[in-house]
This record gives structure tokens, sequence and C-alpha cells, in this order.
């Protein structure tokens, strides 16, 4: 089984928020992937004593660890039990109700031989590729579906937009958030490769319009994941002073890639 994972912060200086795994048991049966982009928050009070760092580091080791050790479980409830773990190590501590208390967005997939199983909450992306070379992203758009208006407050964890009916939603403190993924399962014949991407990453695609998520996917199974990265960087620096693409976004953002290439069923 072939698997690769990139990431690089988005500003050398602070720490990258972003995680990524792949657990692959001992038995050989099956295994996860796991990618989380952590919210960075804007400058002032969040009401924790933790960092976003702290945080996706936290949910990202639950997520790894429930998604192979509970197979009895559906992905979202290994989601909701991962947040309820997380909130209760710092519940007595932090505000929690916060709108900015510490979060991230999901990508999670689980596969056997059987079946591919895969949930994705906020502006993640998870590539799927069949055996035939079909690409299909599974993508939780609500987001980008905001209004301008409101996309501009979402920049700044506003109250009325995150983690709110109408708006979009992220893993932060609430585990009922689980219910609102973008889910689904399928047969494991029907999957080749998976490619999970945070937003820093599907710039590619996104932003820059280099090419659509087939041949984004193409990029890092044929080039590696790093090569993705290194060619979004490459794009931000020419973007740099025009600002012809990325506009309001800030230059450099956290980019993870990881790539699942499965073994035959």
């Amino acid at each position: 089984m072939r698997t690769e994972l990139a990431s690089e912060p988005g500003d050398p200086a602070r720490p990258n928020e972003d995680f990524a795994s792949v657990g692959l048991p001992a038995s050989g049966q099956g295994g996860s992937l796991v990618l989380l982009d952590g919210v960075t928050p804007p400058q002032g009070d969040d009401g924790c004593l933790h960092s976003v760092l702290w945080f996706s580091a936290r949910l990202g080791g639950a997520l790894t660890e429930l998604s192979l050790s509970r197979r009895d479980l559906t992905l979202p409830e290994i989601l909701s039990r991962a947040i309820g773990r997380v909130a209760d190590t710092h519940s007595d501590t932090c505000d929690l109700s916060h709108p900015r208390t510490p979060q991230a967005t999901v990508v999670l997939a689980r596969w056997s031989a059987d079946a591919v199983e895969y949930l994705v909450l906020s502006d993640s992306a998870l590539l799927v590729e069949s055996p035939d070379g079909t690409v299909i992203a599974v993508l939780d758009d609500r987001l980008s579906r905001l209004p301008r208006a409101s996309l501009a407050t979402a920049a700044l964890a506003d109250a009325t937009v995150r983690n709110k009916e109408g708006g979009f939603y992220t893993a932060a403190a609430d585990p009922s958030v689980a219910g609102r993924a973008v889910t689904g399962v399928l047969p494991r014949a029907e999957v080749r490769a998976l490619a999970a991407l945070t937003d820093g990453a599907t710039r590619w695609v996104e932003k820059f319009r280099e090419g659509d998520w087939a041949d984004c996917f193409t990029l890092v199974r044929k080039e590696g994941a790093q090569e993705l990265v290194d060619r979004v960087r490459a794009l931000e620096r020419a973007d740099a002073q025009a600002r012809t693409y990325l506009r309001r976004s800030k230059t450099h953002d956290d980019a993870t890639v990881v790539y699942a290439e499965l073994r035959r069923a």
C-alpha cells in the first residue's frame, strides 16, 4: 500500500495547525485517514487556555484511535465521541460555548475489505479515485454558499454563521455537529485511491484554477503530495502583489495533502 503525506505551515514563524494521519492496523486489514485544518481565530479572547494546535492534535489523535479501534461505530459516531472526549479535557478550565473556541475542519475516511466510509465537515476536501480513473470530490460547500457579506463575518468567527443553522459547521466542542457532516459509504471495489486536502492545498483548484479535481488528483498520484504543496506556494508568491486570485485571502495558508492508494480488495 502506498501512502504519502505533505504538510507545510503558511508562515514559518507560526505553528502548523493542520493535523494528518494514516492508520494501518498491524493486522493489515483496512485502515483510516484523518485530516484536520485548525481554524485560526482572529486576535483576541477565545475563551480557551489552549491553542488551536493543541486542539487539532487532541482531536486528530482521538479520531485516529477510534476509527481503528471501534469499527462497530459509524464515522459520525466516531467524530461525536472524539469531540466529546476533547471537550471533557478542558471544559473545567475553558469557555467552550465561545464561538471562537478552538475548532477544525474534518476529513475522515476508513476502509475495510468490503467498504470505504467517508466524512467531510467544512471546507477541506476528499478526492476519491475509482479503478477506471474517474475522480469525484466529496465537499461540504456550505461555507462557499454563504452570501459575500456573511463570508466576511465568517472570517471573524461570527456567532451568526459559524456552527449555526443556515451557516456552516466545524468540529469545536459540540458533539452533535457530527450529524451535520457530509457522509457516505462506497463499495471497496469502486475505490482505488484517496486524497485529502486542506483548503491551503485546494487553492490549486479553487483559487488559482490550474485544473479540476481530476487534474489535481493526477498531480498528487504522479508527482507526489509535496509537489502539489510546492506548486501552490509558487502560485501564491507570484500573486502576492497583484492579488488577482487571492484577493482578501492571506498570501499563504497551512497546506496539507494526504494520499492513500488502497490495496486491491
